[in-house]
């Protein structure tokens, strides 16, 4: 079967179900969406990875990339392989010196492997089109090469009322709480207020 490559294009709350996230891949050049559902712990892992932070300690997917790395070894890429009853599956194919192997793994921990490796990741047309939506054009060239990861619009209205300082003070008080999906709305509205 043929892989189709697939780029994270967003990161919020899922409209669907609560205390959720929802990853959104997007296909490499094409217009088709694969929208996965994942909790809040992996949507701040995947979070924090794209937006290079640094945690104060190493998260577990950064334990796991760094014993990987000490042992040598390479994460080449994740395929997206299955769906089965709403819930994806995926493999990651990985390197050592002497052997190449696939490794059972869950979504959004994969995908949290990926960000940090910069490997690509894959799917099949077969759950492409079973789980897949397709953008209309002008909202594809809005979101190219454009990933957007919120922690949701709750709280951050009140954001928009704090000063600068209030918002720096905010910030580093959420970054020694380790809260980074707050952390990045913060320095999202800092940003904005920069501009």
């Amino acid at each position: 079967m043929k892989k189709i490559e697939l780029e994270i294009v967003a990161l919020s709350h899922s409209i669907t179900q609560t205390h959720s996230y929802a990853v959104v891949l997007g296909e490499v050049n094409g217009l088709r969406r694969l929208p996965i559902v994942i909790g809040g712990f992996e949507a701040q892992a995947i979070a924090v990875a794209l937006e290079r932070m640094q945690p104060s300690r190493p998260l577990t997917h950064d334990l796991m990339k760094n014993f990987m790395l000490a042992f040598n070894v390479d994460l080449h890429e994740i395929v997206i392989n299955d769906l089965q009853e709403g819930i994806f599956y995926s493999k990651l194919l990985c390197s050592s010196d002497n052997d190449t192997v696939e490794i059972d793994s869950r979504t959004s921990d994969a995908l949290a492997l990926a960000v940090r490796f910069g490997c690509p990741i894959y799917t099949y047309e077969h759950i492409l089109e079973s789980a897949g939506i397709l953008m209309e054009d002008d909202e594809e060239k809005k979101t190219k090469e454009e990933v957007t990861v919120t922690g949701g619009n709750e709280g951050n209205a009140d954001l928009k009322t704090l000063s600068i300082e209030e918002l720096q003070a905010l910030l580093n008080e959420v970054l020694e709480q380790e809260d980074y999906m707050r952390a990045i709305a913060i320095r999202d509205e800092l940003s904005n207020r920069k501009k």
